[in-house]
């Protein structure tokens, strides 16, 4: 590139090709030249002398939905690629913030929130996608010149002109014409993109959900557990992008170190200044490497190539520099001592995973289920009879840990789709429980049996006729009608919603050898005068029908209160 090309160039000021939220991290090395500088790999940038510079802010989720307001007042002006780039890191910034909190806040309006955000991201993307080519394209034009214009004529004078010396790629020039014309086409769409977005609606998320947001302490173990989920899909994509080696695996694995990466950043800080310096790195490299994929087929998908030894060259430059970074990456996230093991060891470990996606699974179900507490009791009595049960000697269809803790998830939410309304509840929460998905350190088939037995905790008994057990195998049929049988009865068991029965214990031994005995469940604070009593009555009938035995409930007697009783009669 001639000087007065590099002047006007770095004169324009465009950002350096892959920026994060709000920081330009990657390490330039000086070259002679003032306006110009390289890259660890070797691509010259823009230097970093000539640009406003601006202090990084790590601030709350308030900030960040007042910084979209702000940064969409700036894109309006003539969409160029600084003000584009915030907008859409102020955006991803509301997004991740969002995405880290709906895990434990059911509020509909995060998904709302969510949702108008990603509609504008979305449609910024792809003006954003031709800033950066051009970016690219601009560094490649300054590195050694390409023999893309044919030789010299022997007879032809030579040409002194210094300018000349160094030829502009006609390549280059010809992408740089087409992606000029993309971009008047895009500003367009993001004109129209920004016209739609809700700016009042948005004003009005900025104050509610920072107020739901600062119930969440940073740093608290749950986010840890959120941060692991990542960790792990993002594990699995790495895997995934190192056996197929594919542009779409690349792609997806950057993706999934961002996501994890963003949780870091957000809600863990002593974690995240540890880590920062290798999150950012490795998200750099994947994000160049794409930039890379996308420079190349853009290219071709262009043609604008006049001869064979011109795309061969520039096929060669882009592979060299895209391997390099692949080298790079592999070199700090393979082995005992890779990134990867140093970020897994600070997140939890063992039975702590369990422990805390019930937590979290517990949250979940309190912001949704209006009398939570009661959820909590029948759960307890759930376990407490399917406990007393195992040891008389009855035994699940399936697997016992796995059918307990089918049981645990059925009895805690079972009442969350009372947030949609009284009616129907039953079918509500089981719809709600099959989206939610499966913390890590859950089973998704545990919990995608407890959904089908928090259907039947009330309402029609179960049967083949209704569509959630007609598909189940004839052994999972039956462990999810036994399952529903134990929560029925528990949930009748607390009908008043007010804990007055609290234990229960099963009277009864020996049920697989005497198949006559009645099962005998003594509850302490049961009486069959009071209310309740009468829906204990009914809803026995499931497990009677499961256990194919009589199920009779009793008052147990309090021996603490028996006690003080004759005491004092005898006083």
């Amino acid at each position: 590139m001639c000087e007065r090309g590099r002047m006007a160039y770095a004169a324009r000021q465009v950002p350096a090709v892959r920026r994060d939220a709000c920081s330009l991290a990657l390490a330039f090395t000086a070259r002679n030249d003032e306006n110009v500088e390289a890259d660890r790999f070797g691509i010259l940038v823009p230097a970093l002398a000539n640009r406003p510079t601006r202090a990084p802010k790590i601030t709350g989720l308030r900030y960040w939905m007042l910084q979209v307001l702000e940064e969409c007042e700036h894109v309006s002006a003539d969409f160029a690629p600084d003000p584009v780039h915030d907008l859409r890191v102020a955006l991803r910034r509301c997004r991740s913030l969002a995405d880290g909190l709906t895990a434990l806040d059911p509020d509909p309006e995060w998904k709302a929130m969510k949702k108008a955000g990603k509609r504008l991201f979305q449609r910024l993307g792809a003006l954003r996608d031709v800033h950066v080519t051009m970016e690219w394209v601009e560094n490649f034009v300054g590195q050694e010149p390409l023999p893309a214009v044919p030789e010299a004529e022997p007879n032809a004078s030579p040409v002194t002109d210094s300018a000349s010396t160094e030829r502009i790629d006609p390549a280059a020039e010809a992408l740089l014409k087409i992606l000029k014309a993309r971009e008047a086409e895009q500003k367009r769409e993001a004109r129209s993109a920004l016209e739609e977005f809700d700016r009042k609606q948005w004003r009005q998320w900025s104050k509610s959900l920072p107020a739901r947001a600062v119930r969440f302490r940073p740093g608290a173990a749950l986010f840890k557990h959120l941060a692991l989920e990542r960790w792990t899909e993002a594990r699995e994509l790495h895997d995934r992008a190192l056996r197929n080696r594919s542009k779409t695996a690349f792609h997806g694995l950057r993706i999934g170190i961002k996501r994890f990466r963003y949780i870091v950043e957000n809600f863990l800080p002593v974690e995240h200044k540890a880590w920062s310096n290798g999150l950012k790195e490795m998200q750099d490299l994947l994000g160049e490497v794409h930039d890379l994929d996308v420079l190349w087929s853009t290219a071709v998908s262009c043609r604008v190539f006049s001869n064979p030894v011109s795309r061969n060259l520039w096929h060669k430059r882009i592979l060299d520099q895209r391997n390099t970074r692949i080298a790079h990456y592999r070199a700090r996230m393979i082995g005992p001592d890779s990134l990867w093991q140093v970020w897994r060891a600070g997140l939890p470990q063992g039975k702590q995973i369990q422990a805390l996606a019930t937590r979290r699974m517990k949250l979940w179900a309190a912001g949704l289920d209006p009398d939570f507490p009661h959820s909590e009791r029948v759960a307890s009595l759930a376990l407490q009879l399917f406990d007393g049960l195992l040891a008389s000697g009855w035994a699940p269809i399936v697997d016992g840990i796995s059918a307990r803790s089918s049981l645990l998830a059925a009895a805690l939410l079972h009442d969350v789709g009372k947030s949609e309304g009284q009616k129907g509840h039953h079918k509500t929460s089981s719809d709600l429980i099959q989206r939610h998905g499966n913390p890590l350190g859950w089973k998704a088939a545990d919990l995608q049996r407890a959904a089908i037995v928090a259907r039947f905790h009330r309402g029609a008994l179960p049967s083949r006729r209704h569509k959630a057990l007609r598909d189940l195998l004839p052994d999972e049929r039956k462990a999810t009608i036994q399952l529903a049988a134990i929560l029925r009865l528990a949930n009748a068991l607390d009908a008043a919603h007010d804990g007055h029965i609290h234990r229960i214990e099963i009277e009864s031994n020996g049920l697989r050898t005497n198949k006559n005995q009645a099962l005998v469940i003594a509850a302490e604070g049961y009486s069959h005068l009071a209310p309740s009593a009468q829906t204990v009555a009914a809803e026995r009938h499931l497990l009677e029908t499961v256990l194919r035995r009589p199920v009779v409930v009793r008052a147990i007697k309090n021996p603490w209160i028996a006690h003080h009783r004759t005491a004092a009669f005898g006083s």
